[in-house]
């Protein structure tokens, strides 16, 4: 397929066409598709339901997210294992390529559309892509729309590869918003499709790209989701301690935070990576990975800062290692003495991973976007090791009322190497450091550290 400019979008037309078989798959499909029955003399079957399920949505966020291909960088240190890695053909001071994701919502309009000059930007992007992909983020019960450009690969021109969405763990009413491409769509190169979520309950979610999942998954394609509760905004007081953020509509204020802080796990397999670029083909039965990874980083990199855009470019700005320019999501926890913090921690790798906190306890509240409670009955738990295996979630509070510097690691000490390497620390691992109280202003966002 000829690569062809990226603001033309998929034909509607031909996808309600096949589409009109799935009305009754659930609201969201009979919301989408109603001007269509309508038009075509055909009447909503299920008034009632559609109008109780559109009562107390609102309008929510517009976001446009890119599809594409790019280098990023595992440590340097780690030992070299040729051809594989580090890869001769990445351009310094990269070594990995890779597949992801971009945020390009910043190049868009209000109203979706695109300017010439940022239309520019946009297709600069292609060869440019991030691991782990953006953090994103949603309110309970709005209607949120999220656009996929699919840019191309640039290393491999070649493949016309389809790129997709799919919100795992989230019950989707329809198919064709789903992002399986059997029963929904893949985005060919060169187009625009938008997803339609009403999202209706809080929690932490993942999503990566389902076309020829098993590599795209790999490649890094992977990102994390977090939908917030309608009780956010509310004060309660829960441990003696005042909350207006939460991570569920807990009712007594026990999910209650003043930090979150988001873990992408992940491995990364050299040989696979190498193979994508130089047009050879994988056996994934013999997957075998060389870094593990937290948000695209692995240790001593996830202790890096965040990285930034350079609103001229629209690209990132330049950090001051520059091989971390696009691994972007920093992992580092900073708290202040006395403060609640919530860890997202989210599995999209092949392996079991079991992160351990050392000195500070942790509460497991929440298993895969749902609250552990039995009717009146709490079943979270305390503990220094929270097992999570591949395509799970969890959600944990931590109260950080000591200061001093701790470690969070996998338990699993093969994981926190580097390509091998057991003579120093690597992989997964983290630190949270808690400071005396006032050191830190409050944040704006997840993965935040900001001084005061």
């Amino acid at each position: 397929m000829n690569d062809t400019p990226a603001r033309r979008g998929v034909s509607r037309r031909s996808l309600l066409t096949g589409g009109l078989g799935m009305v009754g798959a659930g609201v969201v499909g009979a919301t989408v598709l109603q001007p269509q029955l309508a038009s075509a003399g055909l009447n909503d079957p299920r008034p009632a339901d559609v109008a109780a399920a559109k009562a107390g949505l609102t309008d929510g966020r517009t976001l446009h997210l890119a599809a594409t291909d790019g280098w990023v960088g595992m440590p340097t240190d780690a030992p070299a294992r040729a051809p594989f890695f580090p890869d001769a053909l990445a351009p310094s001071p990269f070594n990995t390529y890779v597949f992801g994701f971009r945020d390009v919502t910043h190049l868009h309009a209000a109203d979706g559309s695109i300017s010439d000059a940022n239309q520019a930007k946009l297709d600069a992007l292609k060869g440019h892509a991030q691991i782990s992909a953006p953090l994103l983020d949603f309110d309970e019960m709005t209607r949120v729309r999220v656009s996929l450009t699919n840019l191309g690969l640039a290393i491999r021109p070649d493949l016309t590869d389809g790129h997709t969405v799919h919100w795992h763990g989230f019950d989707n009413a329809i198919p064709l918003f789903d992002g399986v491409p059997e029963l929904s769509v893949a985005v060919p190169i060169g187009h625009t499709f938008t997803y339609y979520y009403q999202p209706r309950d809080a929690g932490t979610y993942m999503y990566h790209c389902h076309f020829e999942d098993v590599e795209h998954v790999q490649m890094g394609m992977t990102g994390m989701l977090f939908v917030r509760p309608k009780q956010n905004g509310t004060t309660k007081n829960h441990g003696g301690k005042t909350f207006s953020r939460f991570a569920y509509n807990d009712g007594d204020g026990s999910t209650g935070y003043h930090r979150e802080f988001a873990f992408m796990l992940t491995e990364l397999w050299s040989e696979a990576h190498y193979r994508d670029a130089h047009i050879q083909v994988n056996d994934w039965t013999d997957y075998a990975p060389s870094f593990w990874l937290l948000n695209g980083r692995a240790y001593p990199d996830t202790l890096a800062d965040n990285g930034s855009l350079d609103a001229g470019s629209g690209d990132f700005a330049v950090p001051a290692d520059e091989r971390l320019r696009y691994q972007p999501i920093s992992s580092l926890v900073e708290a202040n003495k006395g403060d609640r913090v919530l860890l997202r921690l989210s599995n999209l790798g092949y392996q079991q991973h079991a992160m351990t906190l050392d000195g500070l306890p942790m509460r497991v509240v929440a298993k895969d976007a749902g609250l552990l409670r039995n009717g009146g009955t709490d079943l979270s738990f305390l503990t220094n090791t929270v097992e999570i295996g591949p395509g799970e979630s969890r959600d944990v509070l931590v109260d950080t009322d000591t200061e001093g510097e701790f470690l969070l690691y996998d338990r699993n000490f093969s994981f926190l190497t580097n390509g091998g390497d057991s003579t120093q620390y690597g992989g997964q691992m983290t630190k949270v450091v808690v400071h005396p109280a006032g050191t830190l202003a409050p944040q704006s966002r997840a993965n935040e550290n900001p001084h005061a």
